[in-house]
């Protein structure tokens, strides 16, 4: 049974910093790109970073770019987002998810909320 755990949202000042995990289980996580969207009220979910299977490459939305760093740990079957000089534009619930390359089956996480705000 494939699960994705998202985890390290909440509540955070402008300007202040986050960092999400996305544990993996079920799927062989070693050989799957993962990747974090958000989703805000009222707008269609966005992609946000992307990271390859063995993590050299990455990818991340325009908006923010410089501010959050995707990475993640192979032997943990953990994703993690840091997200760094957070603005109230970043408020959304961020979602994990996982594209195993073998099956091309995408899985999602539950989601997390991420809310930026003084």
């Amino acid at each position: 049974q494939v699960q994705l755990v998202e985890s390290g949202g909440g509540l955070v000042q402008p300007g202040g910093s986050l960092r999400l995990s996305c544990a993996a289980s079920g799927f062989t996580f070693s050989s799957s790109a993962m990747r974090w969207y958000r989703q805000a009220p009222g707008k269609e979910r966005e992609l946000v970073a992307a990271i390859a299977s063995a993590g050299g490459l990455t990818n991340y939305a325009n908006s923010v770019k410089g501010r959050f760093t995707i990475s993640r740990d192979n032997g943990k079957n953990t994703v993690y987002l840091q997200m760094n000089r957070l603005n109230s534009e970043d408020t959304a619930v961020y979602y994990c998810n996982a594209l195993p390359y073998a099956s091309g089956t995408v899985y999602w996480g539950q989601g997390t909320q991420v809310t930026v705000s003084s």
